[in-house]
């Protein structure tokens, strides 16, 4: 009895090593090597946000604010709505039907929105929606993501992966094989142009403040990268940010006090760091059940980012009930308002003083 006991341990154990080395998955992983994350200073300035619209905006992933100065977000149930700060009201704007992301307002009050599932979308003061683009080159958008207008109109916006969508980020992160596409939709004609490609889970879109570049967010990699819209290095880009502490998601410009804020999904994750050189090893991971899989904190974290690329702020809160993830900071009237793809309220906190 004993013996048979043995064989059949045995060969459980050779089954779930078969399962863990062999079981097909939808990643073909590529190995890199993460930069040592840098350490994060102790700070709670994110402590104690107000959270709006409380079971009302489901996942608000990312924040506009409309013409009329009210802030805008998407819902993962495809509402749009914008908040009246004083009597806490919502007015429903649109629904696009897919999971409404980044929102950017245009001069004259036109709304862009990337839908991770419908594409770019354009919604018009009196709320119909619009489909603008939902690939390019032949190649469909699977994840939508972020969006800005730049001064004289263009949409500059993120395709996050060219195969995984929004319930896959995940995977495209583990695979690490640069999916990731940033394009420009032009009103006037109609079409999109690729600026961008082979990036690493491209994600949030921020238009300089004098318009001469963008910065779009490659989360898989932790850094920022600058394109150039102007001057001599026009339609060029460079890295203007690496090694962040954090995973990034949106970017937004504050005129308020000239810096970009990034909202950090979360700090860097130390065993998705040790695994970027081991391609199998990641596959294996993923092989895991979800529970036992590695898992960002759950910490709120911000950056301000200043023109020369450098962070000067830092703000975080690492309590139980931390508004978190933030995947969303804008600068409006005093306030940062903040937007969580998992949190069902809008933030709120008052900015920190300016330096």
């Amino acid at each position: 009895m004993r013996s048979l006991a043995v064989k059949a341990l045995l060969l459980a154990l050779a089954a779930c090593l078969a399962y863990l080395a062999l079981r097909p998955v939808p990643i073909e992983p590529v190995a890199w090597r993460a930069p040592a994350a840098p350490k994060l200073a102790p700070d709670d300035r994110l402590r104690g946000v107000e959270r709006l619209l409380g079971g009302v905006a489901l996942g608000p992933e990312a924040v506009a604010i409309d013409p009329s100065g009210r802030p805008c977000t998407g819902t993962r149930d495809g509402r749009i709505l914008c908040l009246d700060p004083a009597s806490g009201a919502a007015e429903q704007r649109a629904i696009t039907g897919g999971r409404p992301l980044g929102l950017a307002f245009d001069r004259a009050g036109r709304l862009y929105v990337c839908d991770a599932v419908k594409g770019l979308l354009a919604v018009s003061p009196s709320g119909a929606v619009e489909t603008l683009a939902t690939g390019h080159g032949g190649v469909p958008f699977a994840f939508t993501d972020d969006v800005d207008v730049g001064p004289d109109g263009t949409v500059y916006f993120t395709d996050a992966s060219s195969r995984f969508g929004i319930h896959q980020s995940r995977e495209d992160v583990l695979e690490h094989a640069g999916r990731g596409r940033f394009l420009a939709y032009h009103p006037e004609t109609g079409k999109t142009e690729l600026l961008l490609s082979g990036l690493e889970f491209a994600n949030g879109v921020a238009v300089a403040g004098d318009g001469s570049y963008v910065l779009v967010n490659e989360t898989g990699a932790y850094r920022i990268v600058r394109y150039w819209l102007a001057g001599p290095r026009r339609g060029t880009a460079e890295p203007f940010v690496e090694n962040l502490p954090g995973l990034p998601d949106n970017v937004t410009w504050s005129a308020a006090r000239r810096v970009f804020w990034v909202a950090l999904f979360s700090p860097r994750v130390p065993a998705l760091d040790l695994l970027a050189p081991y391609p199998f090893l990641r596959k294996v991971v993923l092989r895991l059940p979800r529970a036992v899989q590695p898992e960002p904190a759950p910490h709120a974290l911000a950056v301000a980012v200043d023109e020369r690329g450098r962070i000067v702020e830092t703000l975080q809160d690492t309590s139980a009930n931390a508004f978190a993830p933030v995947t969303s900071v804008r600068e409006h009237g005093g306030f940062l308002w903040l937007g969580s793809l998992e949190r069902d309220a809008l933030g709120r906190i008052k900015a920190p003083p300016m330096r």
